[in-house]
């Protein structure tokens, strides 16, 4: 595909194609009675844990009452887009879909409810969810990606508890944030799921219990702060936090709490036991807090992140550095779609696989793409070894895509130039919209500031819905000072952040000579190679920023590519570069897997 024919396809989606229904192998094998079983949550497990996954009843409607009737049953954590759901039908933005679900008590609850909570926790729901206890509405939250939970305690009868999920989702109407979701799906943009997405799941928890975890490591000072959230009616009641190294315990402290709040609880890493991760050596140490009858495990690792020069690079230039050391991030986008579960993995083996897949072909970083995962995914990068570079969700109403898109690609130094104050120009002119972004922004940064394989943010990106990212920076750094920002992923820079970042699909790959200063230059995008394997595509259409009819065609293409043209870059201060991509995604077969991830396109 020529510049021009790409950049066209990329300003205006292609009319739909019909989707022909794809399987991955975990989707084909899915047992239905045993829906994403594993804890949902673990960088803060409890024995208690009640999974509600599993088929629900569902109906659409246009009004915003309870239905009298419901139309069918749902698989849930998947979206009703999807194939795994069993339902298979768009949610339009003028309609409501509702779930209703039977809810199981804990036998301790009906015996003990004054001594013990139970909280209801949903993984995600795209995108206005209300939840109902006995009809009776317990909370409203507003935002698709990210977790939320509630006492649902007091809202339970002895018997016959009910739980009711209505959910809107006006993507495409309004300015939230969506990712690449679209309801007129095409090219670079793919089909708009809604609804319940991830994980629904109960614990029951004592009166007085852990509510948040998060670890602060020092680094250099080989020091580990613990921030903790407590909930408690009890006086002084005690904590207990201990460390261990593999099963040797190394470290015990204790300490008496006032009252609720949150509190940190500081200790220095014993040297003999002080063990740095990384990608080729990921330790983590394992953690475990008692609160009075409440007990949590956790774990955290001991790793910095920052921007350095040095001296074993041509120019002196600064570079990224993990443990004071630099370090080639080779990195690829990975969007985290499914073409049979859309926004969910069909299991955490198939998690499980895109990572230790990845790690095989020789990369060391995946770049979340506009989307967040669930906890586990993130966990597993943790713990395998993959570090991880985090975007934002972007938001913003109806994009500008020959400002944005063809504009910047054909003429890179004038993107440059381009200052994101302009409103209207990168369909930010909502207020609302841009506030509510910038709170779930950081509540993403809260949420996901505990995994240690994280190490960039990337507030925006390619201009969409991009607005003030001098101060959003600010604020991300505020937030979150231990990691690095990429703060406009491939044009419209505005001169902050910790990259100099470039997208680079059509011309030859180069590191900027100009004055770098206190940024490293990060090739944040590059690639695009499509090869289409028949069978293995959900739409007809191809897309891809250039194309190979054979696979050896492809093979030969992409190893040329990284051993004459990227490696050679990182003697001129090249920090990091993403391949675009980890799978085809409908119309884009640019991955090096197929989208239904049964052929590895660099393995035959």
């Amino acid at each position: 595909m020529n510049l021009s024919n790409a950049l066209k396809s990329i300003i205006k989606p292609h009319e739909k194609d019909a989707i022909t229904p794809l399987a991955t192998p975990w989707g084909e094998d899915l047992d239905t009675a045993c829906v994403l079983p594993e804890y949902p949550r673990p960088q803060m497990r409890r024995d208690s844990y009640i999974s509600l996954n599993g088929y629900w009843e569902y109906t659409f409607t246009k009004e915003e009452d309870f239905p009298s009737e419901y139309e069918g049953k749902i698989l849930v954590p998947f979206s009703p887009e999807s194939s795994l759901s069993g339902v298979n039908r768009q949610l339009q933005p003028d309609e409501f879909l509702w779930y209703r679900y039977p809810l199981p008590l804990p036998p301790t609850e009906k015996k003990n409810s004054a001594s013990q909570r139970l909280l209801l926790h949903f993984g995600a729901v795209d995108y206005k969810a209300q939840i109902y206890i006995n009809r009776q509405m317990v909370m409203t939250h507003l935002g698709g990606y990210l977790p939320f939970y509630v006492d649902i305690t007091d809202f339970l009868k002895e018997s016959n508890n009910e739980l009711i999920v209505k959910v809107q989702d006006t993507t495409g109407l309004e300015s939230q944030a969506r990712g690449k979701q679209t309801l007129q799906r095409g090219g670079i943009f793919y089909t708009a799921q809604s609804g319940i997405w991830q994980s629904v799941w109960m614990e029951q928890v004592p009166a007085s219990y852990i509510e948040k975890l998060w670890f602060e490591t020092d680094y250099d000072a080989q020091k580990v702060t613990a921030h903790i959230t407590l909930l408690t009616k009890e006086k002084e009641p005690s904590l207990c936090l201990t460390v261990f190294d593999g099963k040797q315990e190394i470290l015990k402290q204790t300490l008496h709490c006032k009252d609720s709040g949150s509190i940190s609880l500081s200790f220095s890493m014993p040297k003999e036991h002080f063990h740095p991760w990384s990608p080729e050596t990921p330790f983590l140490y394992d953690v475990e807090i008692t609160f009075e009858t409440d007990v949590i495990k956790s774990y955290f690792a001991m790793r910095l992140y920052s921007i350095e020069k040095s001296n074993e690079i041509s120019g002196n230039v600064p570079v990224f550095c993990l443990n004071h050391k630099p370090y080639f991030l080779m990195g690829i986008l990975d969007q985290g779609y499914w073409p049979d579960g859309l926004y969910t993995a069909p299991s955490d083996e198939a998690l499980l696989s895109d990572i230790t897949t990845m790690k095989s072909l020789g990369f060391n970083m995946l770049r979340k793409h506009i989307k967040l995962e669930n906890a586990r995914w993130y966990y597993h990068c943790d713990r395998l070894g993959m570090i991880v570079c985090q975007d934002m969700v972007n938001g913003g109403s109806s994009y500008h895509m020959p400002v944005i898109s063809y504009l910047p690609t054909l003429c890179p130094s004038i993107s440059g130039h381009i200052r994101d104050s302009h409103y209207a120009m990168l369909s930010r002119k909502d207020l609302k919209a841009r506030l509510q972004w910038e709170k779930e922004c950081l509540e993403t940064v809260e949420y996901l500031k505990f995994f240690p394989s994280i190490a960039i943010w990337v507030p925006f990106n390619e201009g969409w819905g991009q607005f003030d990212t001098v101060r959003i920076t600010n604020l991300i750094k505020k937030a979150d000072p231990s990691r690095l920002i990429d703060s406009a992923s491939g044009w419209f820079d505005q001169n902050c952040g910790d990259f100099i970042s470039v997208h680079n699909y059509f011309r030859p790959l180069s590191v900027s000579v100009k004055k770098w200063e206190n940024r490293a230059f990060f090739l944040s995008e590059y690639g695009g190679f499509a090869c289409h394997i028949k069978g293995h595509s959900s739409v007809e259409r191809i897309f891809g920023y250039k194309r190979y009819d054979t696979l050896s065609d492809f093979q030969n293409a992409y190893h040329e590519l990284i051993k004459k043209s990227l490696l050679p870059l990182r003697a001129k201060g090249l920090s990091g570069a993403v391949y675009t991509q980890l799978s085809d995604v409908e119309e884009e077969v640019n991955g090096l897997l197929t989208y239904d991830r049964k052929i590895n396109k660099l393995s035959l």
